[in-house]
């Protein structure tokens, strides 16, 4: 026995024995390193095509679901002297549940091709720029025509 051996009750395994017994290990099955290595190529090769091939289907899957996203979207085109609602977005940091988000009734006085807006105040007639993001057409006037309709009718 082994000073190993006595010690830890086990055989000690060299690194060389390992790597001999590896060696044995090749020749009693007969593996064809060149073999391997060309079957491992085209795994790598096929592991790669599979990856290409599921980040098209990711692409494709982003780009239907957007266009699908930007169907349902209301469109936003405004004109100058139309009525919009302005979105209070200090309300977040003090929430009332029952308090509206949107702001007062404002003219546009004049649209960008670029997404900002210019609009006036009705009520102190003091004009500010604002993104047309935070706006949303009133439908106020709407609404009352549609219910004279209704109540004539």
């Amino acid at each position: 026995m082994s000073p190993y051996q006595l010690v830890y009750a086990k055989t000690c395994h060299l690194p060389v024995e390992l790597e001999h017994r590896t060696f044995w290990a090749l020749k009693v099955l007969n593996f064809d390193n060149h073999a391997v290595g060309e079957r491992r190529k085209l795994q790598l090769n096929e592991l790669e095509e599979f990856r290409i091939q599921a980040y098209d289907n990711a692409r494709i899957y982003k780009e239907k679901t957007k266009k699908l996203y930007d169907q349902r979207l209301a469109q936003r085109n405004f004109a100058e002297r139309q009525r919009v609602l302005l979105y209070n977005s200090r309300l977040k940091f003090f929430p009332e549940k029952l308090k509206s988000r949107w702001l007062g009734l404002f003219t546009i006085t004049k649209v960008s091709p670029y997404g900002h807006v210019e609009i006036m105040e009705e009520k102190s007639q003091r004009t500010f720029t604002v993104n047309a993001h935070r706006l949303k057409h009133y439908l106020g006037e709407q609404l009352k025509e549609h219910m004279v309709n209704y109540n004539l009718s």
